[in-house]
This record gives structure tokens, C-alpha cells and sequence, in this order.
């Protein structure tokens, strides 16, 4: 008799045995316990005909995606429902057991892009993610925007002012004496706030590779293969 033989006659005998668990087993759709495991019936079957068996795995709002950015995001360049692509630094697990693998391709939007602001308003980036692939299958997820806001220049602002105010003073002084030091740190100021008013702030700019973490917003039910 040969192998093939074998397996077939095995999954018959545990068909008589356990009614229409085995059937189940066969057509791709083992049944689950009630604690959501498969039964040992069920995993013998489906093993002796060489099918997979999986189990459903939820994961809770509030679970964190640990991601690597695999596209480029930039307060700058990108806008609104651009396609944002990332990767599971390391895999998540739920008691013990790995849901998702280090690798999975997450996929999602830029929901915001604004550029800094020439006198004031900081540059701000914004994305959250939709989508994930998992074991050749695709799952809609929710995330919370991730949000990336520039660093404020005010300070840097201010000492381009003074900077051309003393060069301003120093100047005045050389042609004018002390009237002129006055009237030449006003000139100076004055053109290093035009400096300020005609640059832009700093930018943001997240390249691919960049770290990110995603929360989810609602749970998502992930089929895990068991055997």
C-alpha cells in the first residue's frame, strides 16, 4: 500500500470516528473549541491530508505596531493620501504565541503635510496607516496619526536680529560716532529681521528607515496558522 494510500485510508477512519469534524478538516475550515483552539481530532485530520490548520488571534485597540518606514515622509515634499509603506521592526505576539512576523508590510496615508512658516507656524507631518499583508492575506486596520512637528527657531530667529544689530552699532560707530553706532544697529537689526521674515523654518523630513510606532485605534482579528 502506498504512502498516499495510507493518508487517505487514515483520514477516512478518523471521518467514521468523528462525524463531520473531519469533513470540516478537509474542506480548508477545521472546527474550534470554544476556547477558539482546534480540537485534536480536527488537527490529526487535517494533518493526515496535509492541509493547515489556524487559528483566530485578536489584536486589542491599543496594541503598538513597532514599524521601519520604507517611504519617505516630509513636511516639504509630500501631501495629503500619499502612499506611506512600512515593516514590523520585531514581531507581536499575544501569551506567548506570535500573531504577526517581524517583516509584515503595513500600509497607509499622509493625512497631513504642512511647510514651516516664513514668521511663524512650525512644519508639521502627518500619517497613519490602513492596511497590513499577512500570510497572503490583506487585513484593514486603524492606527492613530502618526504626527511629527518641527523644532521651533525663535531662538535662532533672534540671533540673527542681534547679530545684525551689533555689526550694524560697530559700523554707525566707525562713520558716525555715537549717534551713528545707534542708527546702524537699527539698520543692522532691521535687516536681520528681514533675514527671518524671508527663511522658512525647519522642515520635516522622515527617510526610509526611519523608526515609527503605530497604535492601533480599533482591534483587528488575525488568522494564525496552528500547524
Amino acid at each position: 500500500m502506498t504512502k498516499w494510500m495510507r493518508a487517505i485510508l487514515a483520514a477516512s477512519v478518523v471521518t467514521v470516528g468523528c462525524g463531520s469534524s473531519a469533513r470540516d478538516a478537509a474542506d480548508g475550515a477545521a472546527p474550534a473549541s470554544d476556547d477558539g483552539a482546534l480540537s485534536g481530532a480536527a488537527r490529526k485530520a487535517a494533518a493526515a491530508v496535509g492541509i493547515p490548520t489556524y487559528r483566530e488571534i485578536t489584536l486589542p485597540a491599543g496594541t503598538t505596531l513597532p514599524l521601519e518606514l520604507k517611504s519617505a515622509v516630509a513636511s516639504d515634499t509630500s501631501r495629503v493620501e500619499d502612499t506611506v509603506r512600512a515593516t514590523l521592526r520585531r514581531g507581536i505576539t499575544i501569551d506567548g504565541r506570535q500573531v504577526l512576523p517581524a517583516g509584515t508590510e503595513v500600509v497607509g496615508a499622509v493625512t497631513q503635510a504642512e511647510r514651516a512658516g516664513r514668521v511663524k507656524g512650525r512644519a508639521r507631518v502627518a500619517f497613519r496607516f490602513t492596511s497590513l499583508r499577512h500570510d497572503g492575506e490583506r487585513y484593514d486596520i486603524r492606527t492613530d496619526s502618526v504626527v511629527r512637528v518641527a523644532e521651533a527657531t525663535k531662538s535662532e530667529d533672534a540671533t540673527k536680529i542681534a547679530i545684525g544689530a551689533g555689526a550694524g552699532a560697530a559700523l554707525g560707530a566707525l562713520l558716525g560716532g555715537g549717534s551713528g553706532a545707534a542708527k546702524g544697529a537699527a539698520i543692522g537689526g532691521a535687516g536681520g529681521t528681514g533675514v527671518v521674515l524671508a527663511t522658512r523654518g525647519k522642515e520635516v523630513r522622515l527617510g526610509p528607515g526611519a523608526d515609527v510606532n503605530a497604535r492601533l485605534s480599533s482591534p483587528v482579528t488575525i488568522r494564525v496558522k496552528v500547524s
